[in-house]
C-alpha cells in the first residue's frame, strides 16, 4: 500500500468510496471544485497566457477536471497549506488529447513563435517535445496528473493582458510576469534547464517553496518530475493506460 511505502503519507486507502460521475463527465472524474472548492483555478491553456499564445483545443472553460482520487488527495494536501494560509493554485489538471494534438502541430510551425521571450527564451520550440518538456502522450489526459504551485490562501489570480511586453520565465521575481504564487524560481511553464526541482541557479527561497511543494504532494500519493518543479502524477492512478478526449467545459451551476 502507498502509505506503507511513503511514510507520513496520507493515508489514501482510506478515502470514501468513489460517487457517481457528475453529469457529463466519465465515471471516475469529477470537478475540482465540488471536492475542495479552496483550491485556486488558474488553468492557463483555457486562455492565452500560455507558451502557444491562445486558447488550446479542448479547454473551454477555466474549470479544473480530474479524476476524483486525485482531487481527494489534492484536498488532503489542501488542508495542510491551510494551516500555513497557503493555498494550492492549479494550472493544468486534466488535459483531452486533442490539446496535445495542437501542442504537436504548432511545434512544427516555426513561424508561430510570438510566446517565445517567456515561456522557452533559451531553446528552439522544435526540440520541445525531444527535451522532455513536452511528450506526444501526455499523462495529463490520464486525469490523475497536475501541474500547480502555492499561494497565499485567497491569493487572486491577475488578468493577463496580451498588450503587455513578455518578460522571460527565468528573470528574476520582480521582473517575470507576476501569477499570483510564491516564488518558485521561475514561471509556471518554464521550458529551461532552471525549471529543474534541483536547479542551483535558483534562490534559497525559491529552493525552499520547491522542496514544499515536492513534500507535500509526494505525502499526498504524487510523483514529482524532476524538470519541472510544477509537474505531479498520482502514483495510485485509476487509469494507467488510457486517455480521455473530452473537452472541459464549465461545471452546471448547482
Amino acid at each position: 500500500m502507498l502509505e506503507t511505502l511513503l511514510p507520513g503519507a496520507f493515508a489514501l486507502a482510506a478515502i470514501t468510496p468513489a460517487s457517481p460521475a457528475p453529469a457529463g463527465l466519465p465515471a471516475g472524474f469529477v470537478y475540482l471544485a465540488d471536492i475542495e472548492p479552496s483550491i485556486i483555478q488558474d488553468l492557463r491553456y483555457a486562455g492565452s497566457h500560455n507558451f502557444v499564445g491562445r486558447p488550446i483545443a479542448g479547454y473551454e472553460a477555466n474549470e479544473v477536471i480530474m479524476t476524483e482520487k486525485a482531487a481527494r488527495a489534492l484536498a488532503k494536501a489542501q488542508g495542510r497549506l491551510a494551516e500555513k494560509q497557503l493555498s494550492l493554485i492549479i494550472w493544468d489538471a486534466y488535459r483531452p488529447t486533442r490539446a496535445t494534438a495542437e501542442f504537436i502541430r504548432w511545434s512544427k510551425d516555426p513561424n508561430d513563435a510570438k510566446m517565445k521571450a517567456e515561456f522557452y527564451p533559451n531553446i528552439d520550440k522544435s526540440r520541445i517535445f525531444e527535451l522532455g518538456y513536452l511528450s506526444t502522450r501526455s499523462a495529463h489526459s490520464r486525469g490523475s496528473t497536475v501541474d500547480l504551485g502555492i499561494a497565499p490562501r485567497g491569493a487572486t489570480v491577475p488578468r493577463f493582458d496580451p498588450a503587455t511586453k513578455l518578460t522571460g520565465c527565468t528573470t528574476g521575481r520582480n521582473e517575470r510576469y507576476v501569477d499570483g504564487a510564491l516564488d518558485f524560481g521561475t514561471g509556471y511553464d518554464c521550458m529551461d534547464v532552471k525549471s529543474s526541482t534541483l536547479a542551483s541557479s535558483v534562490s534559497p527561497e525559491a529552493h525552499k517553496n520547491r522542496l514544499m511543494l515536492r513534500d507535500l504532494m509526494v505525502a499526498a500519493g504524487f510523483k514529482p518530475y524532476h524538470k519541472e518543479w510544477w509537474h505531479f502524477e498520482l502514483i495510485d492512478e485509476p487509469f494507467p493506460d488510457q486517455s480521455f478526449d473530452f473537452p472541459i467545459r464549465a461545471r452546471p451551476k448547482r
